[in-house]
């Protein structure tokens, strides 16, 4: 069984679904940062350095076990020169 088939599957259950959905947000900063740091051809390290930061954190972070904070969010923007928009919809 490949992941997509297994994910697929998983989706079926109605609890998985919601828990699977709820981490949404989390992962599109995640794929947004690593987009923008990949653009700007930025190691880890050098995204850490700019951010005043470990480059342990921005690891953790970019596979999920690290739950940032805004203050986090809004260095690693700078960081990349973005801008960190939060909305609530």
């Amino acid at each position: 069984m490949t992941f997509k088939e297994y994910k697929e599957k998983a989706l079926r259950d109605e609890e998985f679904r919601k828990e699977y959905e709820a981490l949404a947000p989390q992962h599109e900063i995640i794929k947004a940062v690593i987009a923008a740091r990949i653009e700007k051809k930025m190691t880890q390290a050098e995204l850490a350095e700019r951010a005043d930061t470990k480059q342990s954190n921005i690891s953790r972070f970019e596979s999920g076990n690290y739950n940032p904070s805004v203050e986090f969010l809004q260095k690693i923007a700078g960081a990349l020169n973005k801008q960190l928009e939060i909305t609530l919809r």
